[in-house]
């Protein structure tokens, strides 16, 4: 099997395997972490409704520019800084974390620790 293919299968049984422990309520929604090389988003969803409640990325009209080609753990803390703020405005307190199958380190850990100074508690 090619390295690539190999790489991606990797990736989707340790996204299925976090992903089968997690559920978000209404109280206490699940916060999805997506990343990739430019990239990084966090979302808050509701899967007893199956409704995202609040999200925010580097591809929002805030962080336009900021990023550059490329996106490092400061930026990757303001994009936990701006959905914690947002979702205080919605009286969400409690959430679930799920690291969508990316180690918890890094761009992941910087997003949830600025989340969890600016409120969040998970």
């Amino acid at each position: 099997m090619k390295r690539e293919k190999l790489k991606a299968k990797r990736y989707l049984r340790r996204k299925r395997s976090v992903r089968n422990k997690l559920f978000g309520t209404p109280e206490r929604p699940r916060l999805s972490v997506s990343r990739s090389n430019r990239q990084i988003s966090a979302q808050l969803i509701d899967d007893l409704n199956g409704v995202t409640l609040c999200s925010a990325g580097t591809r929002e009209k805030s962080f336009d520019g900021k990023s550059g080609n490329s996106v490092n753990c400061e930026i990757a803390g303001q994009v936990g800084q701006a959905l914690a703020e947002k979702a205080r405005m919605k009286d969400i307190r409690k959430v679930t974390f799920d690291r969508n199958g990316f180690r918890y380190h890094g761009r992941i850990k910087a997003l949830a620790d600025a989340a969890r100074k600016a409120g969040l508690e998970f």
